[in-house]
């Protein structure tokens, strides 16, 4: 996904092919709707021509001392006011709902582009910036639509209208007035094309903001431990006064728009009635024609004066689109090969041959090679940073290996489907992701369309059904925002339980019980043991005590597999495992010794 600052590269894109693409992409769909609403449009600039008409015609009759007639042009009136406040009604609710409509589909292809894309564009990107693309720039793109949409084509056809009626008044003062107006179209112009600028970085600053808010919100517990209430105070409020800072860029910016128009407004009207007067007096023009032609220019200056903000709308309406092309142009890297096949995972063996990746700059494996025996359960330790987690990330092509092989059942990874390699995989790990939605839900989430009683028995199997019961809704009961509702042990329970629903051939345990307390550890244990059973089992623990019955160990450090071996074996080796062994017994008695001198529940057997 591009960085935030790449927008840079980008501000030399031209307005037209912004607004070409926007069509061509996004609007285009729905031109009989806008065809039918820009019909409409022209209804009610027609209407508001026969204003100036109807007008000349009320004053000349009065001149006459022609009252009938007058009163013969009252219904006509009403009419023309019915047809443009009917029409005007239409062409709003039309053009709304294509803007709706549009935006919201664009938010569509949005999500369903972040749910394909790779796993990085969500590590590299705060998720409160990728919220503020659904919420910041789609509010200010749909503004612009919709303004552009009914103001310009609208006003457009309006000040046509007017400008044809007011030549049929008067050319000389028509071609007057109209001399006036490149005066002001270059410095409006100019002017909204620093708006885009200005724009562009107040949505970037409003992606922090919003990261900013969703950050301290998630982490409100910490916040309050530490007590960083007043560090996080500051680090939002500096974030608030720069997004006030920007906004008042542009709120100037477009109000410079509003001298402009004015002062070239009032020097037209007055020179107006300097000529019409000179014109009646000299040519012989009557009062009515002099009469609808002000009419006539005043109805048209209204829209005329709104230009400048509607460009400056569709200056700010662009810099969102552009934000959101940016977005939508990126394409992942880990995608189906165009030769890929389903896996045939039949027996669920693994093997890494030679694998060597990095994240950008950093290395995390140098030629790592390890086997997974199908049906057997295989432990990685070694300390924080030695490749365990990368090593998990490349089975399921999370990440992509830059050299070497990842291989299940013989088959490379990266030349099977994605779809199919992911469902033989089952993968439960410390950060438990829970939906906020019922518990019956979040276990269905491992296998759709699951019947109740096949996800009872899942829930029994994972040692989740007990304390569900006890739930004052049971399995209907709402977990809440990432699960807050439960402990962390059921949430545990419960993330076994999708993963025993799944049925997949290949289990993934990163760290499953390093956050638990020892009774809360027994229980997912025993889940564990049952989900494992006639399963290959890939297992990260920190806590050696979860993996002492494991058919293989590896130990990992500085992203090299360093040993291999079963617990006895590599105890009796004396290396880097028997030192985390050693490590391991002496923060337990550490942290048992106060409190009792029963045996810990846990232990690692030497």
């Amino acid at each position: 996904m591009p960085s935030e600052t790449s927008h840079k590269l980008h501000l030399d894109e031209s307005t037209g092919r912004l607004t070409r693409r926007l069509w061509r992409d996004w609007l285009y769909p729905h031109r009989g709707r806008i065809a039918m609403g820009f019909a409409l449009m022209a209804v009610v600039a027609g209407a508001a021509a026969a204003y100036p008409w109807l007008i000349k015609i009320s004053v000349d009759r009065l001149s006459a001392r022609d009252g009938l007639g007058v009163l013969w042009l009252t219904p006509i009136i009403v009419l023309v006011a019915v047809v443009k406040g009917g029409a005007a009604y239409g062409q709003s609710v039309i053009t709304t709902s294509v803007a709706f409509r549009t935006i919201t589909e664009m938010q569509k292809a949005m999500f369903a582009h972040l749910m394909r894309a790779d796993l990085a564009t969500f590590q590299d990107t705060a998720s409160g910036k990728l919220v503020s693309r659904f919420t910041n720039d789609v509010n200010m793109l749909r503004d612009a639509v919709s303004k552009c949409l009914t103001g310009m084509v609208r006003d457009s056809l309006t000040v046509i209208f007017m400008v044809i009626v007011m030549f049929t008044l008067d050319w000389l003062l028509t071609l007057i007035v109209l001399a006036l107006v490149p005066f002001a179209a270059r410095p409006i112009y100019r002017i909204g094309r620093r708006l885009r600028k200005v724009s562009k970085k107040t949505q970037l600053e409003l992606g922090e903001l919003t990261a900013t808010v969703s950050e301290a919100f998630s982490s409100i517990r910490m916040i309050k431990a530490d007590r960083l209430e007043e560090y996080q105070r500051d680090r939002a409020d500096r974030t608030f006064e720069n997004v006030y800072t920007l906004i008042m860029k542009m709120v100037k910016g477009r109000s410079r728009t509003y001298p402009i128009s004015e002062t070239l407004g009032g020097f037209a009207v007055a020179l107006v009635l300097a000529m019409g007067a000179w014109r009646i007096v000299t040519s012989g023009a009557t009062l009515g024609d002099f009469t609808g032609f002000l009419t006539a220019l005043g109805l048209a200056a209204a829209p005329i004066r709104s230009f400048g903000a509607l460009n400056a709308a569709l200056q700010e309406g662009l810099a969102a689109a552009q934000r959101i092309f940016d977005l939508l142009d990126t394409q992942p890297t880990i995608v189906d090969h165009p030769d890929a096949r389903d896996l045939q995972a039949t027996r669920g063996d693994i093997r890494l041959t030679d694998v060597h990746f990095g994240y950008d700059e950093t290395k995390a494996l140098h030629g790592v090679s390890l086997h997974v025996p199908a049906g057997k359960t295989v432990a990685l330790v070694g300390p924080s940073g030695a490749g365990k987690s990368t090593v998990f990330n490349l089975i399921p092509r999370f990440y992509e290996a830059d050299t070497g092989a990842v291989e299940i059942d013989g088959q490379r990874v990266d030349s099977v489907r994605l779809a199919s390699l992911r469902a033989q995989i089952a993968l439960v790990s410390q950060d438990i992701s829970l939906f906020n939605d019922t518990i019956r839900a979040n276990i269905a989430f491992g296998r759709p369309g699951a019947s109740d009683e096949e996800i009872e028995n899942a829930a029994r199997a994972a040692a989740a059904h007990d304390f569900i019961e006890r739930l004052p809704d049971g399995y209907q009961t709402i977990v809440g925002d990432r699960g807050t509702k439960v402990s962390g042990g059921e949430r545990q329970r419960i993330a076994v339980a999708r993963a025993i629903l799944k049925n997949a051939p290949i289990l993934l345990l990163d760290e499953a019980t390093s956050a638990l307390d020892a009774e809360s550890e027994l229980y997912v244990q025993q889940a564990l043991r049952q989900l494992s059973e006639d399963r290959t089992t890939l297992v990260i623990a920190h806590r050696l005590s979860t993996v002492v019955d494991a058919d293989l160990i590896y130990v990992m450090d500085g992203g090299r597999v360093v040993e291999q071996g079963t617990h006895a074996t590599l105890l009796a080796a004396n290396g880097l495992y028997a030192r985390l062994c050693r490590l391991q017994l002496h923060k337990d008695a550490a942290l048992e010794a106060p409190a009792t001198t029963e045996p810990s529940a846990v232990r690692v057997k030497a």
